[in-house]
């Protein structure tokens, strides 16, 4: 239980639950090869089975952690900061997102969607969950959507998805890293024959870094 000056803090944004943050090249989605510093925020009730942070989804078990300290130790490293999770959008991002513009540092967030979005963003990379759709809002500012693809059924949710976004926002089917063996092959062919549609592949995975 936080104590209550804490937690007005934290409901206001000015402290997160940090999980972790770290520096690496990003590995997924547009942005891949880039050297950008992450922030995992602490935090999530989407529940995706297969999600490989499930540490990150209780916030409690993340210390409240002040945005000025965050956004100090991000600029140290890099010009490319990527907010992520858990589900960083259960925060307000206003109050982070306005110091890292402070630093004149690029804004990317990785997001399910699920909740309102608050934050400056340079980059929305919009990744859907079937079990909790997206806010209306998110589809139109995306600049990325980033679909996860477990079974051939995920295919049919990825069109679904895509009708939503803007016109511009560039779409991307990756394969669930568990069985990438088997669905990479559809996915390959998928995007053979819908060509609207590019491959997204966990690269960081391969390359053995964070």
């Amino acid at each position: 239980m936080l104590k209550p000056e804490i937690q007005n803090l934290v409901d206001a944004g000015k402290m997160l639950p940090l999980m972790e943050a770290f520096y690496t090249i990003q590995g997924e989605g547009y942005h891949k090869g880039t050297a950008a510093y992450f922030i995992r925020v602490g935090g999530c009730d989407v529940g995706c089975h297969w999600c490989d942070v499930k540490e990150s989804w209780d916030a409690k078990l993340h210390p409240p952690t002040s945005i000025e300290t965050i956004v100090d130790k991000a600029a140290e490293f890099s010009d490319t900061i990527v907010v992520t999770g858990g589900e960083p959008l259960m925060w307000d991002m206003n109050p982070l997102t306005s110091l890292l513009k402070q630093k004149a540092l690029k804004t990317h967030i990785e997001t399910s969607g699920a909740y309102p979005l608050t934050g400056d963003w340079d980059w929305i990379c919009l990744s859907p969950k079937k079990r909790k759709l997206p806010n209306l809002e998110v589809y139109s500012k995306a600049n990325e959507l980033k679909v996860i693809v477990y079974n051939k059924d995920d295919f049919k949710f990825a069109e679904e998805q895509a009708e939503k976004v803007a016109q511009d926002c560039i779409l991307y089917l990756q394969p669930e890293w568990s069985v990438r063996e088997k669905v990479t092959p559809y996915i390959v062919e998928y995007v053979m024959k819908h060509t609207k549609w590019k491959i997204s592949l966990q690269t960081h995975k391969y390359l053995n870094i964070p």
